[in-house]
């Protein structure tokens, strides 16, 4: 049986560095890790390359291969956003909470090729992601409420100021908690299993013991990249809606 670690130095394909790059800007200490930022670029351009794929010959008529999956997942999350709040408010959130679950979604399916990894498997994309959904309450709110929106901090009384901000302060975490957790536990289970199965680690960088988990994984990304976006949309729709 091998250790998690030397699965994963088996696994190294491409030979990604072990350590971090580390730099210092205006005093600041920055450390990133290349692997995901390659992986990041790889499914941004993927991202960019489906989007041009289904929206450079389209045919209202017939749809037809990418820009059919593309039309479903557009329809889809459009009427999620109808359903929770105003859709002319919501029109403005559309184009970003698409690009959410089609980013995520994407990030998540390409840990499943062997050799290669999900950036979402990084607790600092997730974190990214889920900061910009914390931006987004706050731009949503003061934009349809103004300086009226900060009144939710203090209902129903004003001594529930500090459990508004924790809750608010909160959201940003799970969302990244909950999305990394899932994602980095379903590589780390592959990884084990092809330590059990010590003679397949070599064989297609892990093919066979990947396709084991595949069709969980499958649904484990795809309703992780859902749930993502769902609450980015019910957190945002809290902010303005007219009662909040």
């Amino acid at each position: 049986m091998l250790s998690l670690q030397e699965v994963e130095e088996k696994l190294n394909f491409w030979n990604w560095p072990h350590h971090h790059w580390d730099t210092t800007l205006g005093g600041v200490h920055l450390s990133f890790n290349p692997k995901t930022m390659i992986m990041t670029w790889i499914v941004m351009i993927i991202v960019a390359f489906f989007a041009v794929s289904a929206t450079r010959n389209m045919d209202l008529r017939r749809p037809r291969g990418a820009q059919n999956v593309l039309e479903m997942m557009f329809e889809g999350i459009r009427n999620l956003v109808n359903q929770n709040m105003d859709p002319q408010k919501g029109a403005n959130l559309l184009s970003i909470v698409v690009t959410f679950f089609i980013f995520i979604l994407f990030s998540n399916m390409i840990g499943l090729i062997p050799t290669l990894s999900s950036p979402t498997a990084d607790y600092n994309t997730t974190f990214a992601l889920s900061l910009t959904t914390f931006v987004l309450i706050y731009i949503f709110g003061i934009r349809y409420k103004g300086a009226g929106y900060f009144k939710h901090y203090f209902q129903p009384y004003v001594f529930f100021l500090p459990i508004n901000l924790i809750e608010d302060l909160s959201k940003p975490i799970t969302l990244a908690f909950r999305l990394y957790g899932n994602i980095y536990g379903g590589e780390v289970l592959i990884a084990v299993l092809l330590g059990l199965l010590t003679g397949w680690v070599d064989v297609c960088g892990g093919f066979i013991a990947s396709v084991i988990w595949l069709a969980f994984s499958i649904f484990v990304g795809f309703i992780q990249a859902f749930i993502f976006t769902m609450l980015s949309i019910a957190y945002v729709s809290q902010a303005v809606a007219e009662n909040h």
